[in-house]
């Protein structure tokens, strides 16, 4: 087995351009994060379940673990094992009659179980050294210029968008004083 990295998710973020949803897994006693795309339904599973939200039947994640349960199989773990392509591989790592037994997933998923069942997740440190980021060095890299952190670029651009709205705005006629003067030169 390779080397893993233990981490926690850090928190649940939805990008405001495309609605998408992102966790935010925190590498533990370190300030490296691992963002990683997941679905609208595995993020609101995730969420449920980070803020202990109780629903009257079993979704998907809780029937899931429910199955593990009823098989007398113990979650042991999930590992984000692999980073291809994009694509992000996940395992939930099972023990049954003391046998481990791995078992591929989405990482949404195994997170969305992780949660429910209070176990470690670790990361391959092959993954977290390719994908990981550390906030200080992606805002300034030792020996270059200062730059432009990637949210005032955005600002910038979405300004630029909004003085169509800023001339709109501009003209309207607030007051009604316009108003009143046309109905002036009318009598």
């Amino acid at each position: 087995m390779s080397e893993m990295v233990e981490v926690a998710i850090d928190s649940i973020r939805v990008s405001l351009m495309s609605q998408q949803r992102i966790v935010i897994l925190r590498e533990k006693d370190n300030e490296r994060y691992l963002p990683i795309w997941i679905g609208v339904y595995e993020a609101e599973s995730i969420t449920m379940a980070l803020q202990d939200v109780e629903v009257a039947r079993p979704l998907t994640h809780d029937l899931l673990k429910n199955v593990f349960h009823q098989f007398e199989a113990r979650i042991v773990r999930v590992e984000v094992i692999a980073l291809r392509d994009d694509t992000y591989y996940g395992n939930i790592v099972a023990e049954k009659d003391g046998s481990l037994v791995n078992i591929d997933a989405r990482p949404s998923d195994a997170l969305a179980i992780a949660v429910r069942t209070h176990v470690p997740i670790l990361v391959d440190r092959t993954v977290m050294d390719t994908a990981g980021i550390i906030p200080e060095e992606d805002l300034q890299d030792e020996g270059s210029e200062p730059t432009q952190p990637l949210v005032e670029a955005e600002t910038e651009d979405g300004e630029d968008r909004l003085s169509v709205f800023s001339d709109f705005l501009e003209g309207l006629d607030l007051d009604g004083t316009d108003d009143e003067e046309s109905e002036d030169k009318d009598q």
